[in-house]
């Protein structure tokens, strides 16, 4: 592609989607660098790439690391408000970000935001990926937006976590009728479509969903049987609910679940009636890997938030 200098910058490239974005870069030939919280962490792929530091206070200096990048991947946000690390703090950084890449003649930026984004402005977390995404729009810069729904892979929280509690608690709670849709996609699948998405023309959005669709009470049965647990299933009022998995949070100083991922659960918003983006399919993959899933507990305030 004209102008290309054969070097991208993703944020995030030793976390979790990040990481699957950045291997197949590099599978492909290409240099990359990223910008990252924790630039010093040891990673397996830390020796190809070069890390810098986010410097959101000094934006020029993020457009000095991003000098001579062909595409700018964007996974940066924040699953939760954990002190200064706020909603409204990821949308202003986003925005430097956005305009770092500007300033430093970036062709295109690849953003991933979340399915549905603007379905729910009355749920911080989607409000601020939306606000996230009219900024990027605004900023003057070619770009496509990639909306997964609920990713999973190796290394992610979400599923994983879900099979270690069925693997130990007795019983698992369903909020409400367990009815609502659930369709996941593969971090390699989003990682593909990020990557598709840098060589088009022009502006625009496209979500990451796989070919199957589960009712979230169904997608539990999955993959409780896949890995052999034996929890009883209990529909619970939704208000219950993360009352219970804040109780379990305080208890592996970790956050479970939040209000925004329930609430956004139950409303439908993980799952779009979209023809399939992603290839692989979630019970073939939980087949292969169902002795694995779960073994270990993943944290997310450990993975992000330990210095």
């Amino acid at each position: 592609m004209a102008g290309d200098t054969g070097l991208d910058l993703i944020t995030g490239a030793f976390s979790f989607t990040g990481r699957a974005i950045a291997a197949r870069l590099l599978e492909s030939g290409r240099a990359v660098k990223t910008l990252t919280a924790h630039p010093d962490r040891p990673n397996p792929l830390a020796g190809p790439i070069e890390a810098a530091p986010y410097t959101f206070d000094e934006p020029e200096r993020l457009a000095r690391v991003m000098e001579g990048v062909t595409t700018f991947y964007n996974t940066y946000w924040v699953r939760f408000e954990r002190g200064r690390a706020t909603f409204a703090q990821a949308v202003r950084n986003s925005r430097t970000l956005f305009q770092a890449a500007r300033e430093a003649g970036v062709r295109r930026i690849v953003h991933i935001s979340i399915a549905k984004a603007d379905a729910a402005p009355t749920l911080p977390y989607y409000r601020g990926k939306a606000q996230a995404e009219r900024e990027l729009a605004s900023v003057g810069v070619a770009y496509s937006v990639v909306r997964p729904a609920l990713v999973y892979g190796h290394g992610d929280v979400l599923v994983n976590n879900l099979a270690w509690l069925l693997r130990r608690l007795p019983v698992f709670a369903i909020p409400g009728s367990g009815g609502y849709g659930v369709r996941p996609v593969h971090v390699n699948d989003v990682a593909r479509l990020c990557v598709e998405a840098a060589a088009g023309e022009g502006n625009g959005t496209v979500d990451a969903v796989g070919p199957e669709t589960f009712t979230f009470r169904d997608w539990v049965v999955l993959v409780r049987d896949a890995v052999g647990a034996r929890s009883w299933l209990v529909q619970v009022p939704a208000p219950l609910v993360s009352p219970l998995t804040g109780v379990i949070g305080r208890v592996l100083g970790d956050v479970l679940l939040t209000r925004d991922e329930l609430e956004g659960l139950m409303a439908g918003l993980v799952t779009t009636d979209g023809p399939a983006t992603g290839r692989i399919v979630f019970s073939d993959w939980l087949a292969e890997h169902a002795s694995e899933v779960g073994r270990s507990y993943a944290s997310e305030v450990r993975r992000h938030f330990d210095r």
